[in-house]
């Protein structure tokens, strides 16, 4: 599976991956995703939402316990986040039918349509939408780099975008959740440990700071006479940095668009788009207004209109204490596995308020992620698969 998926979307320079959402990447990952559910006999679909689902057992039955994750990548992220959780949900599924296995409930394997939000803006936004956490309108009228919209690309991948939305008849069938990652992070490998289970999510959330200056002549406009947005761009960013670290929070100012965006040119607009997460809602909202102040200050100095806009937003998650507790004590191998918190983002955060959820980690021993370099090893790899077959064993067989 791993090498029949690996080729898809890498660019041959980077050696990353760019499987952005509704692309032709995108479309050879879910035509992988049907392969695999088909080779296994499994029931196929894909619900209003463009998410993928494989099931073992009628949904319809209700109380089922489901795995996935995602497929798609940031630009040039690595191989294993999102897609580790899919291969190792159809391997811990060949492993409980090697096992001689008898689910009692309804298996499902899902892939959520564009986790990272690459393309569009906003990080999960199948699962979000599933969740009622998105609305159609909102989520149609997001555009890429280019212009496009999710409307018009969902409609050029063969998916009708006027029937997105809140899907909460195919929650109500779900009785447990089970997302398996790549630890992003070196918990894991500093302690010595394969498997771990997350405890929460960090909040975290996305926001688009616009720079607002006056184009000039590099050449010929005097330094005293410029209304120079990349001045005050600069300057936040650093901001943004030391907010953070007074805090024990985190941001990342990691995208940028420049207008008109010449070497010779003073620009007229900078737009940059700030990450930030903290281990709680109250430490992230101060650092964020911290930022925007500082922004505001630099810009009336550089003659720049400062505006913000905060484009996703993910409160605090606390997985299902007896879910985590039940999974720590099920892959521990008669001690409890590690449980740890995380500051990434995952489906399983979105559905949480709806759905019982918890999540796996597999160790990686760097500790890198959202990039090429990102890696696991085999044997941990699999370690993981036989972590997620004896949950699937404990909550679906048992």
């Amino acid at each position: 599976m791993w090498r029949d998926l690996a080729p898809i979307g890498r660019d041959a320079g980077t050696g990353g991956y760019r499987r952005y959402a509704w692309t032709g990447a995108d479309a050879d990952c879910r035509a992988w995703f049907r392969a695999q559910a088909e080779a296994r006999g499994l029931a196929y679909e894909v619900d209003r939402n463009g998410n993928q689902w494989a099931w073992r057992g009628d949904p319809a039955a209700g109380d089922a316990v489901v795995t996935g994750s995602h497929l798609d990548s940031v630009p040039d992220g690595g191989a294993f986040d999102g897609p580790l959780g899919v291969v190792s949900s159809f391997a811990a599924l060949d492993e409980l039918g090697a096992r001689g296995a008898t689910p009692r409930r309804p298996l499902g394997i899902v892939n959520f349509t564009d986790e990272e939000g690459a393309r569009f803006g906003v990080a999960c936004a199948g699962s979000r939408l599933t969740a009622g956490r998105l609305t159609p309108r909102r989520a149609r009228e997001l555009r890429d780099a280019d212009g496009v919209t999710l409307a018009d690309a969902m409609e050029r991948a063969g998916r009708d975008p006027e029937a997105i939305g809140p899907d909460p008849e195919r929650l109500a069938r779900i009785g447990a959740f089970v997302e398996l990652h790549i630890e992003q992070g070196r918990a894991l490998d500093l302690g010595g440990h394969r498997v771990g289970v997350a405890s929460a999510i960090w909040p975290h959330g996305r926001w688009r700071f616009d720079f607002d200056g006056e184009a000039n002549h590099a050449g010929t406009t005097r330094l005293q006479d410029r209304r120079d947005p990349m001045l005050t761009y600069a300057t936040t960013v650093l901001a943004a940095r030391k907010k953070a670290r007074l805090a024990g929070a985190l941001a990342t100012f990691g995208k940028v668009a420049v207008d008109p965006n010449g070497v010779n040119a003073i620009p007229s607009r900078v737009r940059g788009w700030l990450d930030s997460r903290a281990a709680d809602e109250d430490t992230l909202a101060a650092v964020v207004a911290a930022i925007e102040q500082a922004a505001r200050e630099r810009g009336a100095r550089d003659g720049v209109a400062v505006s913000v806009t905060r484009e996703s937003f993910t409160p605090v998650v606390e997985f299902s204490h007896e879910l985590r507790d039940r999974l720590a004590a099920l892959v521990g191998g008669g001690a409890p596995a590690p449980v740890l918190p995380t500051g990434a983002g995952h489906d399983a955060g979105i559905l949480s308020e709806a759905v019982p959820t918890a999540m796996l980690f597999v160790r990686n021993p760097t500790g890198v992620s959202h990039s090429p370099a990102e890696s696991a090893a085999e044997d941990d790899c699999a370690a993981g698969v036989g972590a997620l077959a004896d949950v699937l064993e404990g909550l679906a067989c048992g």
